[in-house]
């Protein structure tokens, strides 16, 4: 008879997806192909930074005609204010349930910053919620700073509804940042719905996934509290797109954690 108490869980196939920052050579050649390349490696879903010219509906064909399925799109903070009814409804265009926030202005990384975007955040949360979308902040490792005992994304966490305000948790920035992402699952349940599953190499440079130091099995067995739904593989500097896409893709279907 097994020891095994608990049986080893995968990710679901559902949940693997490509950011598509890492493709950027690859989409401003060839945007729907770069698409159809990526269902056939295996991926699932997408989520979108960047247009390289193509309108959101243009997007949405290339997306259904390789059988993936957009979960978000990244928006500039600036559109909080300027055009935010416009970023959601091009997020229901590419049929995404979340618009993620993927950096603050330099001028707002201090506490008093962070509290000023955490009020533009509900704010912009309220009407996400109406259009019956989710707004999610994505961290860098600067946001881990600590100042005056204060951790700068914290202030995000404490002061802004969970209903209002989720992350799309960049497990490589968390790290670089100092902290432990499995920490972040297991003390704010449900508030991580989307990752970027990205590597780091043991001189700290990004690295393929699965052929960093990260001990990903360990993370992802608290993802299932974090509220995770879609790990999303990417790379901020491959040196080959494609390979990158198909070690990373191959990482992910074949982790047990």
């Amino acid at each position: 008879m097994s020891d095994r108490t608990t049986p080893a869980r995968s990710i679901p196939a559902e949940g693997i997806g490509m950011h598509l920052y890492t493709m950027r050579e690859a989409l401003a050649a060839d945007y729907p192909g770069t698409l159809q390349r990526l269902a056939e490696i295996g991926y699932r879903t997408i989520g979108v930074s960047g247009r390289f010219g193509h309108s959101a509906e243009e997007i949405r064909s290339y997306a259904d005609a390789a059988g993936l399925e957009i979960v978000l799109e990244h928006v500039g903070y600036p559109r909080l204010t300027d055009d935010w009814e416009g970023a959601l409804a091009d997020v229901r265009t590419l049929g995404g349930q979340w618009v993620v926030v993927p950096s603050l202005p330099a001028e707002l990384r201090t506490p008093d910053g962070f509290r000023e975007a955490a009020r533009a955040f509900a704010t912009a949360g309220q009407l996400a919620k109406k259009e019956g979308l989710k707004l999610l902040f994505h961290n860098h490792g600067h946001d881990f700073a600590e100042v005056g005992g204060q951790v700068l994304f914290d202030i995000l966490l404490d002061e802004v509804e969970p209903e209002l305000l989720g992350f799309e948790l960049d497990l490589y920035w968390v790290v670089d940042g100092g902290r432990d992402p499995a920490d972040y699952f297991r003390g704010h349940p449900g508030r991580f719905p989307a990752l970027h599953v990205k590597d780091m190499a043991a001189d700290g440079s990004f690295a393929d996934v699965g052929t960093g130091r990260l001990d990903f099995a360990a993370i992802f067995a608290e993802a299932e509290s974090g509220g995770v739904r879609q790990w999303l593989v990417e790379h901020d500097a491959p040196v080959d797109e494609w390979e990158s896409a198909r070690t990373s893709y191959r990482a992910l279907a074949e982790l047990r954690y």
